[in-house]
C-alpha cells in the first residue's frame, strides 16, 4: 500500500520536528527553509529564522527563491548589513542551529556545494557555499537535510565547502571550530548522527516501509548502523495540511507573470 505522503514530505516533517520554539535558526534556501518554516508553521511560531541576506525574524508567506527573495524582507522584524549577521549572530555564538543543505555528503559530514568533478573542469559548477563554510564552523550544532543516494552520500567529495567532523576522530575539535558541527543528517530515507567513538555517521532511524538495507544501498560507503534503529513517526494530518498549504501558496505566488516595463 502507499504511504498518502512522499518521501520529501517525511523528510521535511522529520527535519522540521527537531527544530523547537524560540530556537534561533541560520536558514539555507531550499529542503531547509521548507522544514524551517513548516516548523514556525506547526509547532514553533516563536523561532527566529536568519537568512543569509541580514533578515532576522522572518516570517515568509510562500518560500523564498532566494535570500534576496523581497517576501523575507517584507516579513521580517529587522534587515540588518550583512557584517552584522556574521559577526553579531553567528561568530557571536547567537545562532542555535544552522540548517544546510548540499550537493554531497561524505561520512564525516563535510559538505560540497561548488563543483562536481575536477575544480578546473567540472561536470558540473554548483552555486557556491555562500556563508555556509561560516554556518558550518560557528553555529551551536548544524542539521543537514538531503536526498539520500550513493551520487549525493559519497567516499570522498570533489570539493569540501564545508567542514564537518574533518576526518574524524577530534580533528574538528582540533580545528578549533567552536561549533559542536552536524548533529543530524535528514533524508528521504531515515535519520544519520555522528557515532560517539568515531563522528562517522551511522544510521540511528529510518522511515515507517523503509529498511535498513535500503539505506544502506542509498550511500556510496559502507554506512555503519547503530544497535538499535528507530522508526520515525508518520506526518500527521496536521503537519501534511500546513506543508501541502505552504507549497501551494509558494507555487501560485511564483508562477504569477512579471510585468517589466519597457
Amino acid at each position: 500500500m502507499t504511504a498518502p505522503w512522499t518521501p520529501d514530505e517525511m523528510m521535511t516533517v522529520a527535519a522540521s520536528r527537531l527544530l523547537w520554539n524560540r530556537c534561533v535558526c541560520f536558514v539555507g534556501i531550499g529542503l531547509p527553509s521548507a522544514a524551517a518554516n513548516l516548523a514556525r508553521q506547526a509547532h514553533a511560531p516563536d523561532i527566529v529564522l536568519i537568512y543569509e541576506s541580514g533578515t532576522v525574524g522572518t516570517r515568509p508567506h510562500v518560500l523564498p527563491l532566494s535570500i534576496g527573495d523581497g517576501e523575507l524582507a517584507d516579513t521580517a522584524t529587522a534587515v540588518v548589513p550583512l557584517p552584522e549577521i556574521f559577526a553579531y549572530w553567528l561568530q557571536g555564538r547567537r545562532v542555535d542551529v544552522g540548517f544546510l543543505g548540499a550537493a554531497q555528503i561524505d561520512r564525516f559530514a563535510n559538505l560540497n556545494s561548488t563543483v562536481i568533478g575536477d575544480y578546473a573542469r567540472p561536470k558540473t559548477r554548483l552555486p557556491g557555499a555562500g556563508g555556509a563554510p561560516e554556518i558550518a564552523a560557528n553555529a551551536r550544532q548544524i542539521f543537514i537535510v538531503l536526498k539520500q543516494t550513493p551520487r549525493a552520500f559519497v567516499p570522498a567529495l570533489d570539493f569540501r565547502s564545508s567542514g564537518g567532523f574533518m576526518e574524524g576522530g577530534g580533528s574538528r575539535a582540533r580545528s578549533g571550530a567552536p561549533g559542536r558541527g552536524p548533529q543530524v543528517v535528514i533524508t528521504d530515507l531515515g535519520v544519520l548522527r555522528p557515532a560517539p567513538d568515531t563522528e562517522e555517521l551511522q544510521l540511528v532511524a529510518r522511515y515507517d516501509g523503509v529498511t535498513i538495507d535500503q539505506v544502506v544501498k542509498a550511500t556510496g560507503w559502507p554506512l555503519r548502523v547503530a544497535d538499535s534503529v528507530d522508526v520515525v513517526g508518520p506526518p500527521t494530518a496536521e503537519e501534511l495540511q500546513v506543508l501541502r498549504d505552504l507549497h501551494a501558496r509558494t507555487k501560485a505566488a511564483h508562477a504569477r507573470p512579471v510585468s517589466v516595463p519597457y
